[in-house]
């Protein structure tokens, strides 16, 4: 299983292997943002999903803290997202971007998700302290340099909200990864970028946390 290490503003470093691996999706607290994320998958030949939220599970060995994706095809792309993940020492927020093939999708989202990794950021917040100021925090994310998605945590089902769907389902123990599901993207945009980068920000203190990388094409198949 894989191994992730989140640096905290105290200093500390925070080491916690992967048991479990989640991704929500149609995640938006405002019905009009989840529409509008249905509409732009479908723009991809998406089918809509026949329950809202959704919740995929997600091979734990896709976590990971990279600066490189590799990707067969160039219809990938990701999606600015926060992260919840339990550790012994706690639940740690940080930023996340579910980097998805899109030409999959289309046939099964469960399996688009598994195809690509989940890329995380490497510093992390105790939930607990910003806990004051969930809905206040920023989520942004960048195509090519181009800014693609810009929002708060306010548009997106709470961290507590899945924290009690964990404990309903006997998930609420250290290993677990949850990612929140995103944010609508600006429209008419390029998604299908070779860099990536998220960034999760906290307007009280001015930090951040991000996560980039850039997309590497795989060489072309043999047979």
């Amino acid at each position: 299983m894989p191994t992730l290490s989140f640096d905290l503003p105290d200093g500390t470093t925070v080491t916690t292997p992967v048991t479990t691996l989640l991704n929500a999706g149609y995640a938006g607290r405002d019905q009009a943002d989840v529409a509008a994320h249905v509409a732009e998958l479908a723009e991809l030949g998406v089918p809509a999903p026949k329950v809202t939220p959704a919740l995929y599970p997600v091979a734990p060995y896709l976590a990971a803290q990279t600066d490189e994706v590799p990707a067969q095809h160039d219809r990938t792309s990701g999606e600015a997202e926060w992260a919840l993940v339990i550790t012994a020492e706690g639940v740690l927020l940080t930023v996340a971007c579910d980097h998805t093939d899109r030409e999959l999708e289309v046939h099964g989202v469960a399996w688009s998700k598994n195809a690509a990794p989940d890329v995380l950021g490497r510093k992390a917040w105790r939930l607990d302290d910003v806990a004051d100021r969930l809905d206040s925090l920023t989520l942004r994310g960048w195509a090519d340099g181009q800014l693609i998605q810009d929002g708060t945590l306010a548009e997106l089902l709470t961290p507590q909200h899945w924290l009690d769907v964990l404990r309903e389902r006997g998930l609420y123990e250290p290993g677990v990864v949850l990612i929140s599901g995103t944010i609508p993207m600006v429209p008419g945009v390029n998604q299908f970028a070779g860099e990536w980068r998220v960034e999760l920000g906290d307007p009280a203190t001015g930090n951040t946390i991000e996560a980039a990388y850039r997309v590497r094409r795989l060489p072309e198949a043999i047979g």
